[in-house]
């Protein structure tokens, strides 16, 4: 994510005295502890790829971390007990879903079923 900037939108006065919406580049501090918790989240979905690519997890952990979404967050987004999700982080229960769970999942992390159960190559 390097080098991206925030902007913020800011209000100053203009020279006639009346308050004008500005854009700001952001506050320094602001975009350094964006980028260190995205790369945090970056570094545990590359390590949850590599459990799923292991057969130890689900493709569905790796798309709720994607999507800085924890289990509690996804199971009331579902409609599912927290048991529930955890039961299909499992990949031999993810893998014996229907079609409808998968697309109860899917819309709450904004993706296709396809996606769902599927993780990227690299």
């Amino acid at each position: 994510m390097g080098g991206t900037v925030i902007r913020d939108l800011d209000y100053a006065v203009d020279e006639d005295g009346k308050y004008q919406a500005v854009r700001s580049d952001g506050w320094s501090p602001q975009n350094d502890a964006l980028e260190v918790t995205m790369d945090g989240i970056d570094e545990e979905c590359q390590e949850i790829l590599q459990r799923v690519r292991a057969g130890e997890t689900s493709p569905l952990e790796y798309h709720a971390a994607r999507n800085v979404m924890p289990l509690e967050l996804l199971a009331r987004y579902t409609g599912f007990s927290k048991r529930k999700v955890r039961k299909h982080l499992d990949p031999k229960n993810f893998n014996k879903l229907d079609d409808e769970t998968l697309a109860a999942y899917a819309d709450a992390l904004r993706i296709t079923v396809d996606e769902l159960k599927s993780i990227p190559e690299q």
